[in-house]
């Protein structure tokens, strides 16, 4: 993206689309993948390289907490409702079957946060500690 991100604009753009696939890629990171546009060369897809928190049913899960890859897996199918991201929340995502959070502690990021990618223009962003919407992660 630009210098000029405005948070939520690219993330905004998940809002109808379905969350159809959680993938844990080795003991590394967690792939969530969404339907797109037929014109994409395939989905839009948000790696998350810190563990995202599962809420639903007025609970929430955070690994290695027991029942955690469960909790991610009843997320899908569900169609993105909302989307926001903001310094001090990172990165919010409403589903119909409950939310994904990604705001990691101090200590469990490396190098990224997340990256988010699919979209039939190219668009894309990588969140990054110190940047854009995780300022409070320096």
């Amino acid at each position: 993206m630009a210098d000029s991100y405005v948070p939520n604009t690219l993330l905004s753009r998940l809002v109808g689309n379905r969350m159809y696939s959680i993938e844990f890629v080795l003991n590394d990171y967690v792939q969530l993948r969404f339907d797109g546009d037929p014109d994409a060369c395939g989905p839009i897809v948000l790696n998350s390289y810190v563990w995202p928190v599962a809420e639903s049913a007025g609970r929430s899960w955070r690994e290695p907490e027991l029942g955690y890859a469960d909790a991610l897996r009843r997320l899908t199918p569900g169609t993105v409702i909302s989307t926001s991201e903001a310094t001090g929340t990172g990165i919010r995502i409403e589903l119909d079957t409950g939310t994904v959070l990604i705001h990691p502690a101090q200590e469990e990021v490396h190098i990224e946060i997340a990256e988010l990618r699919g979209f039939s223009d190219l668009s894309w962003m990588v969140w990054r500690p110190g940047e854009e919407s995780f300022e409070d992660l320096i």
